[in-house]
């Protein structure tokens, strides 16, 4: 099946708001084996939207639009897929009620525009909005199909979950099943070459690498007559697969790193605390993103200035006079440190040059130092960036904050 994203709003155009529901939409349909043909956004002007919606419905069978379901004027997403589609549209009592209920429970009156996201077209499918107010839907006509969903991201890809995804599958004529393995440390042309065999060869299940920063993401899809034969393909491949790359995958279920990381600290109830001098509190701050992480996270330090590894974590000024701050004695000492000063059961440093200045012919910019400090051990390790700009390095050596990390849990906890 081929698809067509239309994401509606003048704010998308002005840049105003960054397009993530593209993006969202997109990883999400590839990993279910939808192809994603294009991408075409427009602003709130009723003629452009049509005429850009006829022309994605001549290229494509499925159509999903985001925007443009909420009160105001420019709000015209829905009457104009339904002038398009041929549909009528009627009050949904369902949602009429909820509307009326929703105003009363934070006692805010219901202007007469707000009636507007009630009404759905007439023969098509509801998407509740358990994140909103306005609905979302579902048409189809003539073997074509469009979708339409809220603008504002959360709202969007909790329907799209709820009810999209379930929607596309009972759209297969088969039953699609897949596995996204994300992996750190191989990069995406050695993936392909370690997978040849597999990939030159790929029928069903297919194979397909993704690369982002300092990651790879490798999809296994299969399309059968039952769930459990496309299962049974999926598994069967991923083991094959494990068997030659398995030491670089952290995750089977599309998990980011720290997410991983954060899941396995608290099932195992490790206590850690962190300090950060390059990365200015990036590994801390994803680590806080993770919810209940609060049962082992102590706190985090950003000891930016060779002062503030003294003072608040008893590095050595020896050491920083003979060693410099970027070096593996420095970063020893900052986790050790940070384990003392906190009691807890890990503590992780890193001490790094991420740019664009700083750097020397012996420790370039991009150069960084991690050490996990546990139990009787320290675990140091260098890491060198590509330079790809101080975004980048800072990335960089957070993920390898993570790996190094997940590394030590595994071999010691797990």
């Amino acid at each position: 099946m081929n698809a067509t994203i239309l994401s509606i709003g003048t704010e998308l155009l002005f840049g105003q708001i960054v397009n993530t529901n593209a993006v969202y939409i997109s990883k999400r349909l590839q990993i279910m084996g939808i192809n994603v043909m294009y991408h075409y956004t427009v602003g709130d002007n009723p003629a452009r939207v049509r005429e850009t919606l006829e022309h994605a419905l001549s290229l494509t069978d499925l159509v999903i639009a985001t925007g443009g379901l909420g009160p105001t004027q420019d709000d015209l997403t829905k009457e104009i897929i339904c002038e398009t589609m041929g549909f009528e549209l009627i009050l949904h009592e369902q949602t009429h009620e909820f509307l009326i209920d929703f105003f009363k429970k934070y006692k805010r009156e219901m202007t007469d525009n707000n009636l507007k996201q009630a009404y759905v077209p007439d023969g098509g499918t509801v998407f509740t909005n358990d994140a909103g107010t306005a609905p979302g839907f579902a048409v189809e006509k003539n073997g074509k199909t469009v979708m339409a969903m809220p603008g504002p991201p959360r709202e969007m890809m909790i329907m799209f979950e709820e009810h999209v995804v379930p929607y596309i599958e009972r759209m297969s004529d088969g039953f699609i099943r897949y596995k996204l393995l994300r992996m750190y440390g191989i990069g995406e042309s050695a993936l392909e070459t370690d997978l040849k065999e597999f990939i030159d060869n790929q029928t069903d299940p297919t194979l397909a690498t993704y690369a982002k920063e300092g990651e790879v993401s490798l999809r296994i899809a299969s399309k059968r007559k039952t769930a459990e034969e496309a299962q049974d393909a999926v598994d069967s491949m991923m083991k094959k697969v494990e068997e030659i790359v398995g030491d670089f995958v952290y995750s089977e279920d599309d998990e980011d790193l720290h997410e991983v990381v954060g899941k396995n600290l608290i099932d195992l109830g490790l206590t850690i605390a962190s300090a950060e001098s390059c990365t200015g509190g990036l590994f801390a701050k994803r680590l806080t993103d993770i919810p209940g992480i609060s049962e082992v996270f102590d706190r985090g330090y950003i000891t930016y200035s060779n002062q503030a590894k003294v003072e608040e974590l008893g590095v050595s000024e020896d050491t920083l006079e003979k060693y410099g701050a970027v070096s593996e004695e420095t970063a020893v000492e900052m986790a050790m440190g940070t384990r003392e000063n906190t009691g807890t059961d890990i503590g992780i440093s890193v001490t790094g040059i991420a740019g664009p200045g700083g750097g020397t012919k012996e420790k370039p910019v991009g150069t960084a130092f991690i050490c996990v400090s546990y139990k009787d051990e320290n675990i140091v390790i260098k890491t060198d960036s590509r330079d790809r700009g101080r975004e980048w390095n800072k990335n960089w050596f957070c993920l390898s904050m993570y790996n190094l990390l997940n590394k030590v849990i595994k071999e010691n906890y797990l």
